[in-house]
């Protein structure tokens, strides 16, 4: 179900499908990930709702963005392609990175429910890991500096090593940003769907979060990790339904 479109905002190319009648719901995928990754859960939601999933732009078959883009430069891409194509007050559903925008977005414009899977919000203050502390000792000592970047690729994380030199640029400057001011602004009703194993974004950031929202409810789906949306397909359908 769905065809994929194109469209061009930002001077960028964008892959999206539409499909299905009735309320809008808006899906944005993971870092790393495509539109296949919220298909699934598309596909059982538009016997009741207009589904709408956008390859966000550096994955799937949408250009990369011409410059390292932060959360709100995503954000005022969506915002300007949801406007293209017609699509308002709608229900935004978002995984991981998909969600940091999609917290972005519900603060900054009028939708009718928020969704979030395993969307990491509040920066957290984290203890160096070896890695990092070797990076930073290789800065220090003369010529080692310039094999920092073969040392980032080699010895980052997934994400960093599998992403091309503009999306590793994005990613560094998006992981870390602390999203709570926009949290916080957020009164529409929202879902939190987490895995209990969710070793990634971990439950204890979905609490942090929760006391952030001013209408919320957490929902810990149990032995399921950060794809638990996808590990509980019935379930979520169901409850997404309820609460939609």
């Amino acid at each position: 179900m769905g065809v994929n479109m194109k469209l061009n905002v930002k001077d960028t190319a964008v892959n999206y499908i539409q499909y299905g009648k009735g309320k809008d719901l808006v899906l944005l995928h993971g870092w790393g990930q495509n539109i296949e990754m919220m298909k699934p859960l598309g596909d059982r939601l538009s016997d009741k709702y207009r589904v709408t999933i956008i390859d966000l732009p550096g994955f799937g078959n949408s250009d990369e963005p011409k410059s390292d883009w932060t959360i709100e430069e995503y954000c005022e891409f969506v915002e300007e392609v949801l406007k293209k194509i017609k699509v308002s007050n709608p229900t935004m559903i978002g995984h991981s990175f998909g969600g940091r925008i999609s917290i972005v977005y519900a603060a900054r414009n009028k939708i009718d429910k928020l969704v979030l899977f395993g969307s990491p919000c509040v920066r957290r203050a984290q203890k160096l890991s070896l890695k990092v502390r070797i990076l930073k000792k290789m800065k220090q000592i003369p010529g080692l500096n310039k094999m920092e970047g073969f040392a980032k690729r080699h010895i980052g994380s997934r994400d960093y090593k599998n992403a091309s030199d503009m999306m590793r640029r994005i990613l560094v400057k998006t992981v870390n940003q602390d999203l709570s001011d926009y949290a916080k602004k957020i009164k529409h009703p929202t879902l939190l769907i987490w895995g209990d194993n969710d070793t990634e974004v971990p439950v204890e950031q979905a609490k942090e979060l929760e006391k952030l929202l001013a209408d919320v409810g957490l929902i810990v789906l149990p032995n399921s990790g950060h794809y638990a949306y996808l590990e509980n397909l019935l379930q979520v359908e169901k409850i997404i339904k309820e609460f939609v």
